[in-house]
């Protein structure tokens, strides 16, 4: 059995798409692309595929994870131009690699958000940032499944700052721009939480919702405070595996 993990976008209108959705169209395109399926034992077989940590219906995202058994070995990239054939624009598969390594999900333990705040000053911004930053505690609420929770936003968050907009500002209006880096913790801190501790610390209220897109997720480098991909261990494997190959070639008798 081959294992194959994806990369994928949620963009433009398809950021509302929700992860059910996604799901029901991702199978659609398996089918289309007559991709050699494993599927589950028992009364209701399904395809063998493995979602990791989706992003909140209504966020943009670069960097959704999913893994895939097959029944039989394909090449990842053609894989990948078949299945993106499949899928409607805005839902792209981006990247494919072979799984050669364990635990995928385990190296997603942080994200890199970007939250552009139509009608905010950017100083403004700033102020609201330095504020939570130098907050020990944010504690924000939530309404979730058993009711509301509170809990505390600021210690997820290991990277928060303002943006220039001037570079991509597409109107005369302001707009401020976060970038943030946030751990995935149990309860997840999400960017509406960041945006509500900062309303909480700052009384920052945008006029109108925010546009929030994940652009990337994966391992939190400690030493670099930099997110990894969560793809580039799969790869060195490949790649030694290929080495190692020719090495062997080269040696083998004539």
């Amino acid at each position: 059995m081959q294992r194959i993990r994806l990369r994928y976008t949620k963009r433009g209108r398809l950021r509302f798409t929700s992860h059910r959705d996604f799901q029901r169209a991702f199978e659609r395109a398996l089918r289309r692309a007559e991709v050699p399926m494993a599927y589950s034992a028992g009364f209701t077989p399904h395809p063998k595929v493995s979602y990791a940590n989706a992003a909140p219906t209504g966020t943009g995202s670069e960097a959704e994870y999913l893994e895939i058994a097959l029944t039989e070995a394909r090449d990842p990239q053609k894989l990948r131009e078949l299945l993106d054939e499949s899928l409607p624009t805005g839902l792209d598969i981006v990247d494919a690699v072979e799984a050669r390594t364990s635990g995928l999900a385990d190296r997603l333990t942080a994200s890199v958000w970007e939250m552009r705040l139509p009608g905010v000053d950017p100083a403004e911004a700033d102020r609201a940032v330095a504020a939570f930053v130098a907050a020990d505690t944010v504690e924000v609420q939530r309404l979730m499944k058993n009711g509301v929770r509170t809990f505390d936003a600021r210690s997820a968050v290991v990277h928060l700052e303002t943006l220039d907009p001037q570079a991509d500002r597409p109107t005369d209006q302001p707009c401020a721009i976060l970038r943030l880096v946030v751990r995935h913790v149990t309860p997840a801190v999400r960017p509406d939480d960041v945006l509500s501790g900062l309303r909480a610390v700052a009384d920052l209220a945008p006029p109108v919702p925010a546009g929030v897109t994940r652009l990337a997720q994966g391992l939190f480098d400690e030493e670099t405070g930099a997110v990894t991909d969560p793809l580039a261990p799969d790869r060195e494997a490949a790649e030694a595996l290929t080495t190692a190959d020719a090495t062997a070639a080269a040696k083998a008798p004539a």
